[in-house]
């Protein structure tokens, strides 16, 4: 599947193909879309035990809701893994696709913004979730409003639309 270049993805806004709400033309890149963080997150309960993972198994189970106000930060530590949201709500048509990836700029200190889930299906009208985890061996303060990571938008082969568990996500 081709991959949208700037352009390219300017001229999908305008066609209706992509909406993205609220959006700054400058976050718009030769080839991907730079994306903040949010206020919203979700932390992992420090509980020990075993946590079983299957169909019915809901991650609210495991974490807790945390609001960080502009100006502030929140922090993640070694190994640790938080879950982040996305400012902006991507809308998709059924013939566009793409992938959420991390930005070298944080890279380069460890910070990965996503475990395993950056695909974004055709037809999706919602926040992203950022499974944010820092590999590094220093404590990272992250800042709601820092474009955190850039999506990646390629047109799919025929059209199809999500209509999975997380269709209307607006919080992690």
């Amino acid at each position: 599947m081709p991959v949208l270049i700037g352009q390219e993805i300017k001229d999908a806004i305008a066609r209706g193909e992509i909406a993205i709400d609220p959006l700054e033309e400058s976050q718009i890149g030769p080839g991907s879309l730079d994306l903040t963080l949010g206020n919203e997150f979700r932390i992992f309960k420090k509980e020990s035990g075993v946590c079983h993972v299957h169909n019915e198994s809901d991650f609210a189970d495991v974490t807790e809701a945390v609001t960080v106000p502009d100006g502030s930060f929140i922090t993640i530590a070694p190994c640790e893994m938080i879950l982040g949201i996305t400012r902006e709500r991507i809308t998709l048509a059924d013939t566009m696709a793409g992938w959420l990836e991390g930005r070298s700029r944080f890279a380069r200190f460890g910070l990965a913004v996503h475990v395993t889930a950056g695909f974004m299906q055709p037809g999706i009208s919602n926040q992203q979730v950022l499974e944010i985890v820092n590999l590094g061996h220093k404590t990272l303060a992250l800042y709601p409003g820092t474009r955190i990571c850039q999506f990646v938008f390629e047109r799919c082969l025929g059209s199809a639309q999500y209509k999975g568990r997380f269709v209307d996500q607006v919080k992690p």
